[in-house]
């Protein structure tokens, strides 16, 4: 099982937004790659800080397998798209894990 964690800095100006589009726009279109088993949206407790705050997405993919082939067919459009509608406001990093 590998997990693919997005870790996104928010500015809290725009975090109602942002929790809605994740929840109605955004984790539905990533999972809808039929890529991914499963999914969750965390946001990190005491992390408020200088006017942000940080959420993970974890999305679940049964193989490495499986997630290069998110990252050749869909990744780059659907970073996109967060890109384009928050700009610098959301700022995204990835770590991929590994179950042992």
């Amino acid at each position: 099982m590998i997990l693919y964690n997005i870790t996104f800095t928010i500015s809290i100006e725009i975090e109602d937004d942002f929790i809605g589009w994740m929840k109605d726009t955004h984790i539905p279109d990533i999972f809808a790659t039929g890529l991914f088993t499963e999914h969750k949206f965390y946001r990190l407790m005491n992390s408020i800080q200088d006017g942000s705050t940080n959420y993970s997405l974890q999305f679940f993919a049964e193989s490495t397998a499986k997630l290069i082939e998110y990252e050749n067919r869909f990744a780059n459009a659907l970073r996109y798209e967060t890109q384009a509608r928050y700009g610098e406001k959301a700022l995204a990093f990835r770590s991929l894990l590994e179950l042992v």
